[in-house]
């Protein structure tokens, strides 16, 4: 398979499977010399808008009919954290469609061609005028469906119900809750007015213990996100240790809006040495 180029979505005709091959940077990695959750969010997203403009369902296609991609959930799961220097190949593809969610999967590929991240997403059709979501078949019936093409089982779909944030998970003992307050500002925001769906994940890592984060050779990922966080709106972040989580390093984490304590995201951390 021919690596595509993302300055020209287009130039090659259109593709099954999107796929760019480079090295690991140094923007890219934190003081373990390995790949970070938010740049391998970072990569699926640009690797998804690329493939949307080559199947030609891109921001400026999907504006002409007043449409627009959010994304609305993803689950990753990363077996190895790629190294400093490294060659890996990002790719993604549609896989079809569930409900009201356009499904999408990505992996990131090491020179053998071994996945050592996987992932599978979950986005919506959004009406800009009416703000809601509509059926994706319309513009799904048109995308490579990639039959038995999986990366990724996904994560639970409620994440976080049962988790307590006064203080640990409702049938365990209680730990203590990690809180801090963000504010949405200008480097947050993207595009389409909101906080990007990198931004919450650098805001996740930010209320993890860094030597956790460092330390961690593998780790699963899953995140729904609930409600758009606009610029100048304030966000209290959450976060509890899932006791009874035999996997590790286990973490539950909710955003909520300070004014009116809206949830804005869910997510479920689990860190391997």
């Amino acid at each position: 398979m021919m690596n595509c180029d993302a300055a020209n979505p287009k130039g090659s005709g259109k593709v099954d499977v999107w796929q760019e091959t480079y090295p690991v940077r140094f923007g890219v990695i934190d003081k373990s010399d390995r790949l970070t959750l938010d740049a391998m969010f970072q990569f699926f997203q640009e690797a998804a808008i690329s493939h949307a403009e080559n199947l030609s369902v891109g921001r400026e296609d999907m504006l002409r009919t007043g449409q627009v991609w959010v994304l609305s959930r993803i689950s990753v799961m990363a077996d190895r954290r790629p190294n400093y220097g490294e060659t890996i190949t990002v790719r993604t593809w549609p896989r079809g469609g569930e409900k009201l969610f356009a499904i999408r999967d990505y992996d990131i590929r090491d020179k053998d061609d071994i996945p050592v991240v996987s992932a599978r997403s979950g986005w919506l059709i959004i009406d800009l005028d009416k703000r809601r979501p509509l059926r994706p078949q319309a513009v799904m019936d048109y995308l490579p469906q990639n039959e038995g093409l999986n990366a990724l089982d996904w994560g639970p779909a409620a994440l976080s119900e049962n988790v307590n944030f006064q203080g640990g998970k409702t049938d365990a003992p209680l730990v203590p809750v990690f809180m801090m307050e963000r504010k949405a500002l200008y480097t947050d925001v993207d595009y389409n007015g909101h906080v990007n769906n990198v931004r919450y994940i650098q805001w996740i890592e930010d209320i993890i213990e860094p030597q956790l984060l460092e330390n961690a050779s593998k780790m699963r990922f899953d995140i729904n996100y609930t409600s758009e966080i606009l610029s100048g709106e304030s966000i209290k972040l959450l976060s509890v240790q899932i006791e009874d989580d035999k996997s590790g390093n286990a973490f539950a984490i909710e955003g909520r809006k300070m004014e009116n304590s809206q949830t804005a995201f869910r997510a479920e951390l689990r860190l391997y040495n």
